[in-house]
């Protein structure tokens, strides 16, 4: 509709740092404006009374300024030619080519009602030992990666895109540095796999706020290509912190109340509405979510990462280790609650026990390094275990490591016979007959 058949508002009432207020009528939920120009986009009604959220802030914006109501909500054209292409957090290209045609669809719907869902049951493929064998994905799973930000989580997140065994890789980048946007587009160009690859991008140069649109514009892309061409897609979501820290922003400026950890009481809701977009539907397409998540010092019990907890499936976490001198997935506190719908039915039989093995001599490792650290000595089986560990760590937990599941299951085997006899690994003897001396 033109501006001139519009109504336009001419009267502001408040204005926060982020925010402004006005009464206005037949104004939507989510519903996008201008103001003086500056898009903005509705935030809470109370009644006749309307707040505004400024994407680019509210400096400079007058009392009087001129707010007229777009009549939607954020959008994004979908069609194929988002392969391979780059967008900001309005879905406009970043990449300097062309707009995308093709169909508008809004972004931030409901998920996918339960009847139209299927039991995950496929097998994702990552390429990356630490979680294809200890913590085997499944399409239509929603699990984040736990990390410090001075971690190479953004490393790991494009070596994913490029390993996994996908139709799609949608990424989602809220708060990236210049340095890792640039990271990704050349890795991304470099390795020929833009065709498969879509991304949407907020750096830090551009306003907080833009990143509360990232997810909504990822799954929104993913929901074409899963739903309307049953397509299997992965999308990765980077940093999801940034996204609460933006959530705060906009919370504390409106004047609420803050929850723990300053982040709002809707914050649970406001993660759950992602995360729960992943689906397997019965025609195969599916929708798998992979989010990085980083902690404050560590802190597993600050709001971001307890309330993801509760809502994915489980969770990875990246540690350094000292011993083998990497960046390993951990196998003491990654977790895939979803793995035994595929370890062993898709994956080769013995996958099961290996794995159960594997971190069982690690844990057994861990011990014998406690031991050491507190002065007792330390038995054969103990200087066996500490041998394995490292071992364990170089060349199947560390991020580096790029096999396929058949190959790291061999890896394991050889690992196990250099290391210790058989009825140590306590492997089911059929087995340990027929893979030991592969």
């Amino acid at each position: 509709m033109a501006k001139a058949f519009q109504k336009i508002y001419t009267q502001v009432s408040r204005i926060t740092k982020a925010t402004c207020t006005l009464k206005a009528s037949g104004v939507g939920y989510d519903e996008l404006a201008t103001v003086d120009g500056a898009l903005a986009q509705v935030v809470k009604i109370n009644g006749e009374e309307v707040t505004l959220q400024v994407f680019k802030g509210t400096e400079g914006i007058r009392t009087n300024a001129e707010i007229v109501f777009l009549g939607k909500a954020p959008t994004l054209k979908v069609g194929k030619q988002l392969s391979g292409r780059f967008f900001n957090a309005f879905g406009e290209p970043i990449d300097g080519g062309a707009p995308v045609e093709g169909e508008e669809r809004e972004t931030g719907g409901p998920s996918v009602n339960p009847v139209r869902r299927k039991q995950p049951s496929e097998l994702i493929s990552t390429g990356i030992a630490g979680i294809d064998l200890n913590n085997t994905l499944v399409t239509g799973q929603k699990i984040p990666f736990f990390a410090d930000p001075d971690q190479p989580f953004n490393q790991v997140m494009a070596t994913v895109a490029l390993r996994a065994e996908t139709d799609k890789i949608i990424l989602g980048g809220m708060g990236l540095a210049n340095d890792d946007y640039l990271y990704f587009k050349n890795v991304f160009g470099n390795a020929g796999s833009l065709d498969r690859i879509i991304s949407f991008v907020n750096t830090t140069e551009d306003p907080p706020v833009e990143r509360l649109l990232i997810p909504d514009m990822a799954l929104t892309a993913a929901e074409y290509f899963a739903a309307d061409h049953n397509e299997k897609v992965l999308v990765l979501l980077t940093d999801m912190s940034s996204y609460a820290d933006a959530l705060s922003i906009v919370s504390n400026r409106m004047d609420q109340i803050p929850s723990k950890d300053s982040m709002p009481g809707s914050l649970y809701s406001d993660l759950a509405r992602i995360y729960e977009k992943a689906v397997q539907f019965p025609t195969g397409g599916s929708i798998t979510i992979i989010a990085v998540t980083t902690l404050s010092g560590g802190d597993i019990t600050h709001a971001v990462p307890d309330n993801t907890g509760y809502i994915t499936e489980g969770q990875l976490f990246l540690r350094r280790d000292s011993d083998a001198g990497k960046v390993i997935i951990d196998p003491f506190r990654s977790l895939s609650r979803l793995k035994q719908l595929v370890i062993g039915v898709k994956t080769r039989e013995d996958h099961p026990q290996v794995m159960n093995a594997a971190v069982r001599l690690y844990s057994d490792a861990a011990n014998a390094k406690t031991k050491l650290e507190n002065g007792f000595d330390l038995s054969h089986y103990d200087e066996r275990t500490l041998a394995f560990a490292k071992d364990y760590s170089t060349h199947l937990l560390a991020i580096d490591v790029n096999i396929n599941t058949t190959e790291m299951l061999d890896v394991a085997w050889s690992l196990f016979a250099k290391h210790f006899k058989p009825e140590e690994v306590n492997i089911r003897q059929e087995l340990t007959d027929k893979y030991w001396n592969r």
